[in-house]
């Protein structure tokens, strides 16, 4: 349909046979207006298309009819990057296209979002398993002020035999179930296709994913963004009679794929979960076990606490420390209010938190000198392991190694207040 020179920003038009054509300048994306063209619509069907030509028409006529059933103003903007008919058949039907490259479903997305004119967006799948003739209810719940309205199969209906038994029953379930409870969410259906977003919170979202982990990331910054969310049930069907679906067509490991990398976004996403909690735990179950030996063992019933408890102390105190300052470390990279950024540069204030890192390096500095006085007082030996003094130098590394990390610490997080220039908003 056009030549893949130009880019994705709206610059410069120009007419074709059939409709009107708005050419970009970098990276190859072509927008095609169809000759019914609405002005000002209050509402975008925003949907990635890949060799839709058995189900494109039927899907565009049910949006069409969607939006008259929501008695709202709206444009159907298909992003296509077919080898077959669909773009024409959708532009014939009255949907904008916008030709681009094959890169990705997330990527598709990213792709459109300079073209996306109306206030609220609604997204899914041209192969008609959901039913966008019944896309009112995502028009209602964000004019009633939901930011995102996620769709929901299980509140919803699936069609018999519109799910594989492993997805209805396993896959989705379970990294929902995964998903809630890192985050304190209350989804019921994380992977559900069909779904309403105000185009201001998906701007700020900033997507980034390129492929299917695209859903995920909208999950987890829905809940990261602060935004006012609710589930809208949808109606699910199977694939039509000769389609075969993108999974099927990937091949047979392509739905262990997606799954695979929506956990990973779900995992980097919420770093801290792992990092944060279990590092206090660790952290706490050291210093139980390093402190109370500093000046000898303690014998407690059959069980006797020695040099060795302690060492097992302080490794466990080392990588917790660590977890907790990788945690704070991710709360303040994942951060979208800004409020934890806050709160840890208050906690961790500069001057107080290098003066006190100073103070327990020095002090455990100290206390480990007597183990290397000793060691050169002594004719190049080791006080015994039962002494005093090689108790007081485990202390004094867990004493140094906590000043050392949390100066480094202070310092990263401080860092992470310089800018060198605030990169510009593409979109305005």
């Amino acid at each position: 349909m056009a030549d893949s020179r130009l880019a994705c920003s709206l610059s410069a038009r120009d007419l074709s046979l059939s409709s009107s054509r708005v050419r970009s300048s970098s990276d190859s994306c072509v927008l095609h207006l169809p000759d019914n063209d609405v002005a000002a619509p209050e509402v975008t069907i925003l949907i990635p298309a890949v060799d839709e030509e058995l189900n494109i028409v039927e899907f565009v006529d049910w949006c069409h009819e969607g939006l008259r059933t929501a008695e709202v103003v709206g444009e159907i903007l298909i992003v296509d990057s077919s080898s077959d008919k669909t773009p024409d058949l959708a532009l014939a039907g009255g949907a904008r296209v916008l030709k681009t490259p094959k890169r990705g479903l997330g990527r598709a997305y990213i792709d459109a979002l300079p073209y996306v004119r109306g206030r609220y967006v609604i997204m899914g799948d041209a192969d008609c398993t959901y039913d966008f003739r019944k896309l009112a209810s995502f028009v209602e719940a964000m004019r009633n002020g939901a930011d995102y309205a996620m769709g929901s199969r299980w509140k919803g209906s699936i069609e018999p035999g519109a799910m594989p038994i492993l997805h209805q029953y396993f896959g989705t379930p379970i990294t929902t179930w995964i998903l809630n409870r890192l985050y304190g969410s209350h989804f019921s259906d994380i992977h559900c296709g069909m779904r309403g977003i105000t185009r201001d919170a998906l701007y700020r979202m900033g997507l980034v994913a390129q492929s299917w982990e695209y859903a995920s990331e909208m999950v987890l910054k829905s809940v990261r963004m602060g935004l006012r969310t609710t589930e809208v049930p949808v109606t699910f069907y199977k694939d039509r009679n000769g389609r075969v679906s993108h999974h099927k067509r990937s091949g047979w490991f392509s739905p262990f794929r997606a799954a695979w990398i929506n956990l990973r976004a779900m995992l980097v996403h919420g770093a801290e979960f792992f990092l944060f909690k279990p590092g206090v735990i660790l952290f706490s179950l050291g210093l139980l076990l390093t402190l109370p030996l500093t000046f000898g063992g303690i014998t407690i019933g059959p069980i006797n606490f020695n040099l060795y408890w302690m060492l097992i102390g302080l490794t466990l105190s080392v990588l917790g420390l660590q977890s907790i300052y990788f945690g704070c470390l991710a709360h303040v990279f994942l951060d979208y209010t800004g409020k934890a950024r806050e709160r840890w540069r208050h906690i961790f204030s500069y001057t107080s938190s290098v003066v006190t890192s100073g103070a327990l390096f020095t002090f455990g500095f100290a206390l480990s000198a007597s183990v290397l006085i000793h060691y050169l007082t002594h004719h190049l030996t080791l006080p015994a392991a039962s002494s005093t003094i090689d108790h007081l130098g485990i202390t004094g590394l867990l004493l140094m190694i906590t000043g050392f990390s949390t100066f480094c610490f202070t310092l990263l997080l401080h860092a992470t207040e310089v800018r060198y220039g605030e990169e510009r908003n593409a979109w305005n």
